[in-house]
């Protein structure tokens, strides 16, 4: 999904393709400390989510959805994935359940990361577009398997 950060001040501005993967790896929290390099202030740093798939169809196993909120929130799953546990976004689906498959939402953890960078939450905008859903206006991977991928870009 594309992340795009702006300072307000100085228009120093930057964007970053941010997958399950790189929410693993911290990728939020390293370009944060970027722009901190830079003298920019929490509060002038404006952040936009663009478009990407949605929790409802980015399915993953169980030991995936497990390994990310590890890596990604340093939360610890139970091993039998407590349904009471909404904030996960997993499916009550007994069709998914059947499959072993759960939901998850790329979207919300990239919020929460940065959230826990002391970005204010008045500073981040987030695309409720799916590029699995919609078709017509996005290619997407996990729909199609197609080698044709979304240009983004942000200017100063």
């Amino acid at each position: 999904m594309p992340v795009f950060f702006a300072d307000k001040k100085t228009r120093n501005v930057a964007a970053l393709h941010c997958g399950r993967k790189g929410l693993e790896k911290k990728i939020i929290k390293n370009l944060v400390k970027f722009f901190d390099n830079l003298g920019t202030s929490r509060d002038d740093l404006l952040v936009a989510i663009g478009p990407s798939i949605s929790w409802e169809h980015y399915l993953v196993d169980k030991i995936t959805l497990k390994e990310f909120y590890r890596k990604a929130e340093n939360k610890k799953i139970t091993v039998t994935l407590a349904k009471t546990e909404k904030d996960f976004c997993f499916s009550a689906s007994k069709h998914l359940e059947e499959k072993h498959l759960y939901q998850l939402n790329l979207k919300r953890s990239a919020y929460r990361q940065l959230l826990n960078e002391d970005i204010p939450n008045t500073n981040i905008d987030i695309s409720n577009a799916c590029t699995y859903k919609l078709k017509n206006q996005f290619n997407s991977w996990r729909r199609s398997k197609t080698i044709s991928r979304q240009w983004n870009f942000i200017c100063s």
